[in-house]
């Protein structure tokens, strides 16, 4: 059975001024029911998410973030999905321009003119990865609470794993493309740093890379594409407004989808640049021990001021495509899943994503994770940090002699020592009278 996601892209909460606030909010509520037409189109017990490659907000502000989640819920429950099964990755506009201070320009201009070794040196120093992520000040909680956190040591990301046959899997692994992201950016010069870049193979797994900015963006880009091109099936990006799909034979037996994303929300829209998102179908082609994805785009018509089927921007209506996977074929033995729940061991959570069998309430009631990530969501996502940093103190999670800011990975820490600890309950009762005040 098919594993589908809605697939949003460079959605730019918060540029809207003026008219175009109404045009856009009226815009977004039409996705909404379209995404609950395609959820009902294509038969679907339950889609499996929602993936966001970046650019959520559009100066990185944390009410910008507040709105999208709200959004967001709304589409979650639309498509079908859990509103915790969401996956994000951070834009160019997910950077609150006001956290660059001129060491900040510096720092990034160091690593822009001396690429890798400045990367390396800058994130060997405390200082200088805060410094370096306090640019993502409003996007560090917001993706902490969908279980997307910003490595601070520019790690990638690579703890969701869907399952589509018994040894047959694919995994999404989450690229921050905006790492040397400045107020302005030169194509060509950003950088990904050998941390992201280096891709890791397992037998029965084909990899789904999710980035913000397209390959050609990034000095490193050379490096980055011959793993992508031997390690991963699916490179999806957004940024560019030009939605485009290209199936490239890497050998006998292996083959690369590139996935440009159109804007949920251009800056503005016209026949070129128009409200896009896609409906994303993954499958396992028992016949051919291989990766069948097919794209549903569906794109803005003004006439009718309604989304419908994309015809023209993919080339060709819901192209449908069976990629070779070598890594499927590399699997002697069905992969040995854990136990479907999340794992609380901070930013190493593996999360597990098992379709069910059939349409049943039995088998989606099989599927659904526990309180935990729902958990995680509101404490990190619908708080402020001053309202978190209460939370962790009334319960003692802090040190005694604490004081100061919090980082999101110390945050992190302490939130999960509670949930081991057995004091989910209290978590919950603190969050709610909060939520509710």
């Amino acid at each position: 059975m098919s594993v589908v996601f809605v697939h949003l892209s460079d959605i730019h909460f918060g540029q809207e001024k003026d008219g175009k606030l109404w045009i856009n909010d009226d815009v977004k509520e039409r996705l909404i029911d379209d995404v609950r037409a395609m959820a009902k189109t294509l038969e679907i017990d339950r889609t499996a998410g929602i993936i966001i490659t970046g650019d959520i907000a559009y100066g990185g502000r944390p009410e910008e973030y507040k709105a999208a989640a709200a959004w967001l819920d709304r589409v979650a429950q639309a498509a079908g999905c859990e509103i915790t099964d969401i996956q994000v990755v951070p834009g160019n506009h997910d950077i609150d321009w006001n956290e660059i201070t001129e060491l900040t320009e510096m720092m990034l201009g160091k690593i822009v003119a001396d690429g890798e070794p400045a990367l390396d040196r800058f994130l060997r120093t405390e200082a200088d990865r805060e410094m370096l992520f306090r640019r993502f000040s409003a996007y560090l909680p917001f993706a902490e609470g969908y279980r997307c956190p910003l490595d601070t040591n520019a790690l990638l990301a690579e703890d969701r794993l869907v399952e589509l046959a018994p040894g047959r899997a694919i995994r999404f692994i989450r690229l921050n493309s905006a790492l040397a992201c400045s107020k302005k950016d030169e194509e060509g010069k950003l950088l990904l740093g050998a941390r992201q870049r280096v891709l890791k193979q397992r037998p029965g797994e084909e990899l789904i890379v999710l980035s913000h900015h397209p390959l050609h963006w990034f000095q490193d880009s050379a490096d980055a594409l011959l793993f992508i091109r031997s390690r991963a099936r699916v490179f999806i990006s957004g940024h560019e407004h030009n939605p485009s799909v290209k199936i490239e034979a890497i050998e006998e037996g292996c083959d690369l989808m590139m996935l440009a994303a159109g804007a949920t929300v251009p800056p503005t829209s016209d026949d070129k640049f128009t409200y896009c998102y896609n409906v994303i179908e993954f499958d396992w082609n028992a016949e051919e021990d291989a990766l069948s994805v097919r794209v549903h785009p569906r794109a803005w018509v003004n006439e009718k001021k309604r989304f419908e089927a994309d015809e023209a921007r993919l080339g060709r209506r819901d192209p449908t495509c069976t990629l070779g996977c070598p890594n499927f074929r590399g699997a002697a033995q069905a992969i040995v899943l854990p136990e479907q729940k999340v794992a609380m061991d901070g930013a190493s959570d593996t999360i597990i994503i098992v379709p069910p069998d059939d349409h049943s309430s039995e088998a989606r009631e099989d599927t659904l994770v526990d309180a935990y990530p729902m958990l995680l969501l509101r404490f990190f996502r619908d708080i402020s940090p001053t309202q978190r940093i209460g939370i962790l103190a009334t319960l003692g999670a802090l040190p005694p002699n604490w004081k100061g800011r919090l980082s999101e990975p110390f945050e992190r820490n302490a939130f999960d020592s509670l949930v081991k600890a057995g004091r989910s309950d209290e978590l919950w009762a603190l969050l709610q009278g909060i939520l509710k005040g």
